[in-house]
């Protein structure tokens, strides 16, 4: 038995209705516009390892998206991403500080820890699952003995896995702090804080410290793949080696990289991130209204985590909705993607308020 099982009903079999769900937003299929652009990379032959026109042309987009020189390297998900940007900014001694409710903690199975041969993560709490440059400091302070990881790195998720989103400000100054040692963000939901703050990507990268992006595609409706953008470049030396070691160099990597140039092209991965933003902002705004929901965490990128009681989980289990329990901080996370519709909000906030007054 799997452990989802314990938090999810069973799948629905091949033959059931197709239904958009709020699990995750890995559930949904490919955008259009990626779809279109690896069709077209599929017509005839293109050399292998990241040597076409497709790999050239995405990584020069994202540059363009930054408005500044970078290094920039395809992967295939964000568990590598994460972990391999992280164990090559470390030496097995040092230790990477984060959040205690960060995805590199909670969900990577232990991967950079792996790949740094043992680099350790240190936890530090922080209000809505951001980290602050006072308990960094406290942190990086605490111990400065040689029978300690040493602290070498910063990493923070932006949006975040509560669902929140760092300021400008607050990007600026946890670099600052972060500047003697380094700067890495988990942006496996960047394009969501993008469409939030409403600011150009370079405001919270690397003009705030950021030394390391990794920035998050299927998520945003890529099939897969990741892309790790070193703004310190110098960081980037010999990466790529590290990732034909970690089985992260795709052949065909043109499969890869040809859906960031149908997303990238006329603001199209910002006009999808910001469509499932407002259809979270609905979803918690018909949710607050229903009797007996707790809001847990201000509703700040697609992303609107609830309590409710066990039996209504289980009812609205029963009526096909699936949806997680066991991400952030207790409640049910639901998760709205590019492809998620009013219709569906409404749909399963209707459910919500029937089984809330029923019970």
């Amino acid at each position: 038995m799997s452990s989802n099982s314990r938090v999810l009903p069973a799948a629905p079999d091949a033959t059931s209705p197709v239904r958009r769900h709020f699990a995750s937003d890995n559930y949904a299929g490919i955008a259009p516009e990626a779809w279109a652009a690896l069709e077209e990379a599929n017509r005839g032959h293109a050399p292998a390892y990241g040597n076409d026109p497709w790999t050239q042309r995405a990584a020069d987009m994202i540059r363009r998206l930054f408005e500044t020189p970078c290094e920039v390297f395809f992967v295939f998900n964000g568990t590598a991403a994460n972990s391999l940007s992280l164990a090559h900014c470390c030496q097995s001694y040092h230790s990477v500080l984060c959040h205690d409710v960060a995805h590199i903690e909670k969900d990577e199975c232990g991967a950079p820890e792996f790949f740094a041969n043992g680099s350790k993560l240190l936890l530090l709490s922080g209000a809505h699952g951001k980290l602050s440059p006072e308990g960094i400091e406290e942190a990086v302070l605490r111990r400065t003995d040689i029978h300690y990881p040493k602290p070498h790195i910063v990493s923070i998720t932006q949006s975040t896995e509560v669902g929140t989103v760092y300021t400008p400000a607050e990007v600026r100054a946890i670099g600052a702090m972060a500047k003697k040692h380094g700067f890495h963000m988990d942006g496996a939901r960047f394009a969501n804080a993008v469409a939030t703050l409403g600011v150009a990507p370079r405001e919270i990268t690397w003009q705030a410290g950021v030394d390391v992006l990794c920035f998050g595609g299927t998520k945003n409706g890529i099939h897969v793949g990741e892309a790790v953008v070193f703004f310190n470049r110098d960081l980037a030396r010999e990466f790529d080696y590290r990732a034909k070691q970690g089985g992260q160099l795709c052949s065909k990597m043109r499969f890869v990289a040809a859906p960031w140039v149908g997303m990238l092209q006329d603001g199209v991965w910002l006009r999808h991130a910001a469509h499932a933003n407002a259809m979270a902002a609905l979803m918690h705004e018909l949710l607050s209204a229903i009797a007996g929901v707790r809001i847990l965490f201000p509703r700040e990128a697609n992303a609107v985590f609830v309590e409710l009681p066990k039996p209504v989980i289980q009812a609205l289990y029963a009526r096909g909705w699936l949806f997680y329990n066991f991400i952030g901080e207790g409640g049910c996370r639901l998760m709205c993607s590019w492809d998620t519709s009013e219709d569906d909000v409404r749909a399963f906030a209707s459910d919500v308020a029937a089984v809330m007054e029923a019970k």
